[in-house]
């Protein structure tokens, strides 16, 4: 063989070996909602139609024991979820609009687990067990007490059960260190004895995790180092228990961490943990993750009597709270006072804000300027958890009888394609390339365009 020849194949399939084992992490679904809950993959080749039934363009459908409302994330070849699984009949989730605040009475030894999935095959590459008890609190009919989806970087994933504990793994499953934060009472802040689980997944910046536990009493955000878990800092928070995620945003060079919640919203120094700014008003009951783009930040929630939707400055400092009917001041580029969702997480996409209300009705916004576009139900399903995800120009929105639905971005309203995966659904999906994952009440489905139907 001629040597250039020779040292040309060589050189190529080193840099593929290498692409392979060293993903690129702009790529990777590395936590809630992909890259810092932007929940977008562009050039992900995703087919337009699948069904589950069927099989058309489903890649591989794979049964997850026991309940989790995690969300799937990606990391290279690596499918990563977890779930908890009752020794009993667990009794199920119950999704659907309705008042209920009383917890399943369920007091069974559980199992939390985190799985490793071949991202092509389905095929589980390991199971670790992280705890296994009673749960320290019950759960929403709703709910699950496995809500918290992982974070890894590639060399690390961390998963996160709440009471039960935080846990960092290595890639292959070796536990790397583990901690204990006693019981993170998430219960309704009306009444204490309504036990709802924890939810807020940790995120993992740098190579530090952070986590936002806000609970009944001693609520706290933290930070610690990823290899070792070594405490960075905590803060204290006056707060009111919430299920938020927190996320990252930068003001210039500087690194920041979002945080939603009940009292008050606000900034914080991610080297530090110190506050930058707060904002207070807002749904009693917190579950969105706060998004960034455009030098803003997202937030948006809706229980109780407020139903903000807003966009906040990356250098907002000190109290930015706005004044009875303000929808803007120095810290704050545009509010209105209602049209947040309850629990999905805001979207933004181009030049456009996306929000996927409860009852499934979506509404357009410019991101830029607050102006709305448009208001539209999205389907006929009663109920949506899930947050809005999107690729190449497509925002899929799933209901939780399990339809899924292509809506067309940009702001004129427009439904291209409606999927079904025949299950009941609940978490937001995960996108990598050539794949959209779907995590069930029962299974993680592949959807995948290099299926072989």
């Amino acid at each position: 063989m001629n040597f250039k020849i020779f040292l040309f194949i060589s050189a190529f399939l080193i840099t593929i070996t290498s692409l392979a084992q060293n993903p690129d992490p702009v790529r990777q679904w590395f936590m809630y909602r992909g890259n810092y809950a932007s929940g977008i993959l562009d050039n992900a080749n995703l087919p337009k139609t699948w069904n589950a039934e069927t099989g058309e363009n489903i890649a591989w459908k794979v049964k997850i024991p026991g309940l989790g409302h995690s969300c799937p994330i990606v990391w290279g070849d690596k499918v990563f979820v977890t779930s908890a699984v009752s020794e009993e009949d667990n009794g199920g989730v119950q999704p659907g609009i309705y008042g209920s605040i009383d917890p399943v009475q369920d007091s069974s030894v559980h199992e939390w687990n985190l799985y490793c999935l071949d991202k092509k095959t389905g095929k589980i590459k390991w199971k670790k067990t992280a705890y296994k008890g009673v749960p320290e609190q019950k759960r929403h009919p709703m709910s699950s007490h496995a809500n918290c989806t992982p974070a890894t970087n590639g060399e690390y994933v961390v998963a996160f059960f709440g009471s039960e504990g935080l846990y960092c793994y290595n890639m292959n499953g070796d536990l790397q260190w583990q901690k204990d934060f006693g019981v993170l009472k998430s219960v309704f802040f009306m009444d204490e004895s309504a036990e709802w689980e924890f939810a807020s997944s940790p995120l993992i910046h740098d190579n530090v995790v952070i986590i936002q536990c806000d609970v009944h009493k001693n609520s706290f955000l933290a930070a610690y180092d990823l290899a070792t878990g070594r405490e960075l800092w905590k803060k204290q928070r006056d707060e009111y228990p919430g299920w938020c995620t927190p996320n990252i945003y930068f003001d210039g060079d500087k690194t920041r961490i979002a945080v939603n919640g009940f009292k008050h919203r606000g900034g914080y120094d991610f080297e530090t943990g110190g506050e930058i700014w707060r904002m207070s008003g807002g749904g009693d009951i917190q579950v969105p993750t706060p998004i960034t783009a455009n030098n803003l930040v997202y937030f948006n929630s809706a229980h109780g009597k407020y139903s903000p939707v807003m966009a906040v400055r990356a250098n907002a400092v000190g109290d930015i709270t706005l004044k009875e009917n303000e929808t803007s001041n120095a810290g704050v580029k545009w509010f209105h006072p209602r049209g947040g969702s309850y629990m999905g997480t805001m979207l933004v996409y181009g030049n456009y804000l996306y929000n996927a209300a409860w009852n499934g009705k979506l509404t357009c916004y410019n991101a830029i300027t607050g102006e709305e576009m448009y208001s539209q139900k999205v389907g006929s399903g009663n109920s949506y958890t899930a947050s809005p995800v999107a690729a190449d120009g497509v925002i899929y929105i799933a209901d939780n009888d399990g339809k899924v639905y292509s809506v067309k971005a940009g702001p004129d309203f427009e439904i291209l394609q409606e999927n079904n995966l025949s299950e009941t659904f609940m978490s937001t999906p995960a996108i990598s390339d050539n794949y959209l994952f779907f995590r069930t009440v029962s299974h993680l489905i592949a959807v995948s365009a290099k299926a072989k139907n």
